[in-house]
């Protein structure tokens, strides 16, 4: 499985490479008859798997060999194994939230009509906005084949818990992504900073919980312990959130995969800079910040010039504060709860590299 004698980087890169083998166990690149999850429920009449290939795997596999960071699934066998959870018993239960996530980016760049994802057009530019849509959906629901899988080495209590855990947390990523879309459209009241930190908890937190509140369950943890690791889980989600805003208007390598430096301006995000620089700007910059996000434009120079308000207001060393702040909580539990370990190192480096990361 993992070595132990690695940097945080290369122990992600190791652990999306052994993701990936994993995934595809459950997503072939290739549906067949003999495939798992007809297996599991097979079909009454012949498939026609030319069709599946065409709308379900192909589009599937060409997101996933984009790459990505593949760190929820790090955080999920770090949480595990520091609380003592076998992790090569349970290794399969690490693709459940990152295989979602791929669903959620799918489905974002939909709702966003962005245009790059991970250096390549988006899959509803490449494959048709019906296949993107379904595909999302399906990413939503397959990894759940790893309860069936794996039935026989955890008890139904145990089951029980793992799809409560899901049941709930999608629940609060459509809510998380609810409000996020109202606010792009451009909305008539003012967006607190709480409520910001809420949508993300919702948003971008809700599957890094997942992870760790799955794998502490796996664990077997009393039910405050796997509570504690998903708001540990939580902060550092939204910590991770708040940096990649940062870099989308500061980071030139980060922002080039999403098509280009100030893509949240062009998307209209109310982002936590936004809303801080809204309520501190003068009338004058406060309406023409507005106006621009409003536009939802791609014109470089009124992306430069939303950019430099929020400069001039100092919200980017605000957000990084707040995402420092965030990250040192989420650090405070992981010492008070997870016993000294190398996998509670490790999952030390992993915070700090999700928050000070530049790509």
């Amino acid at each position: 499985m993992l070595s132990r004698n690695l940097n945080i980087e290369e122990f992600l890169k190791e652990t999306a490479n052994l993701i990936d083998r994993k995934i595809e166990e459950y997503i072939p690149r290739r549906f067949m008859e003999n495939s798992l999850i007809f297996k599991f429920s097979p079909p009454r009449y012949p498939l026609d798997f030319k069709a599946l290939a065409k709308a379900v795997s192909n589009p599937i596999w060409d997101f996933l060999d984009r790459g990505g960071k593949r760190w929820r699934p790090a955080l999920f066998l770090l949480v595990l194994e520091g609380l003592g959870g076998d992790r090569e018993k349970y290794f399969d239960f690490a693709i459940i939230p990152e295989v979602i996530h791929n669903g959620t980016l799918i489905a974002d760049d939909i709702e966003d009509n962005s245009v790059m994802r991970r250096g390549k057009p988006c899959t509803h530019r490449i494959f048709g906005v019906d296949i993107a849509i379904n595909v999302s959906n399906a990413l939503y629901y397959l990894p759940m084949l790893v309860l069936r899988k794996k039935r026989d080495v955890i008890s139904t209590e145990t089951a029980n818990k793992i799809y409560e855990i899901y049941i709930q947390e999608m629940i609060n990523l459509s809510f998380g992504q609810a409000m996020d879309i109202v606010w792009h459209r451009g909305v008539n009241y003012e967006v607190t900073e709480e409520q910001y930190i809420q949508m993300c908890m919702y948003k971008t937190g809700t599957l890094a919980r997942m992870a760790a509140r799955m794998a502490a369950v796996l664990a077997g943890s009393n039910g405050e312990t796997v509570e504690l690791m998903g708001r540990f889980a939580e902060s550092i989600g939204v910590s991770f959130q708040i940096q990649d805003d940062i870099l989308d208007i500061v980071g030139s390598e980060f922002a080039k995969g999403k098509g280009g430096l100030g893509m949240d301006i062009t998307e209209g995000k109310r982002s936590l800079m936004v809303i801080y620089t809204l309520s501190r700007a003068t009338s004058e910059d406060r309406e023409r910040l507005i106006s621009i996000l409003n536009l939802h434009t791609k014109d470089e120079n009124l992306k430069k010039e939303a950019i430099s308000i929020l400069k001039k207001y100092g919200s980017i060393k605000y957000a990084r504060e707040v995402a420092g702040k965030l990250k040192d909580e989420g650090l405070r539990i992981i010492d008070e709860v997870m016993p000294p370990s190398w996998a509670k190192d490790m999952l030390i480096s992993l915070t700090n590299y999700l928050v000070e990361r530049k790509i």
